[in-house]
């Protein structure tokens, strides 16, 4: 199968290479210079899954992200930045980004991580799960915990299943990664540590108890 790539950088010179290296590697890579022209290729030639430049004038990265995660869109998005600062990157990630590059990177780097998220596992339809407050239906891919529906993105929701599915069990940030991230090798990354913490802060609010701990230097576990 050869899948579909959307490049959206307003550096042209980005951009043709990011195409030039891509087909290379087998890829059928169009592209995009602004992020109005992003979102009309998306809507009318839906890729597999998208590069997305994060600064750009007019419509930001951001704002392209927010705009697709807002409709029924679900598709892979890695962002990319010449900023390496932990504000941006939480910005991307919490807007819906899957995953974050800053430039300049190797090629090699950003061919990984494409195919690590065209791979990534879905979280397996099965059960309800009921842990005390907590209940996690993947059928309606609905959340509740003390009676309220949380508001969670999919990865949140694919992580909240994923450790409730393994109560009191501590779950590594490799095993996270590789099965909701789609990663099989060793990354350096804090996408796990990012996303339980929107996690907690949305089960959190209104001053309801903890289930999420850490385990320093392994992973995390959700107590029933």
């Amino acid at each position: 199968m050869t899948y579909k790539i959307l490049v959206v950088d307003d550096d042209q010179s980005i951009r043709e290479a990011l195409e030039r290296g891509l087909q290379l590697e087998g890829f059928l890579v169009s592209s995009a210079s602004s992020g109005d022209m992003a979102i009309q290729e998306v809507e009318e030639n839906l890729p597999d899954i998208l590069i997305l430049d994060i600064n750009m004038p007019g419509i930001s990265g951001i704002q392209v992200i927010k705009y697709l995660r807002g409709t029924n869109i679900d598709i892979p998005i890695c962002v990319l930045s010449a900023r390496d600062e932990v504000s941006d990157r939480v910005s991307g990630l919490e807007a819906g980004a899957d995953d974050y590059l800053v430039k300049p990177f190797a090629l090699d780097e950003l061919v990984a991580r494409i195919r690590a998220l065209l791979r990534r596992n879905k979280v397996a339809v099965t059960k309800t799960i009921n842990l005390g407050s907590l209940r996690v239906d993947p059928q309606q891919r609905q959340a509740l915990y003390c009676d309220k529906v949380l508001d969670l993105t999919k990865k949140e929701f694919d992580l909240l299943y994923l450790l409730s599915n393994n109560p009191n069990i501590v779950v590594s940030r490799y095993q996270l990664l590789e099965q909701i991230w789609g990663y099989d090798f060793e990354v350096d990354t804090n996408v796990v540590d990012v996303f339980v913490g929107y996690l907690r802060r949305k089960m959190e609010q209104d001053g309801n108890p903890r289930m999420i701990d850490t385990v320093r230097g392994v992973g995390f576990i959700l107590r029933s």
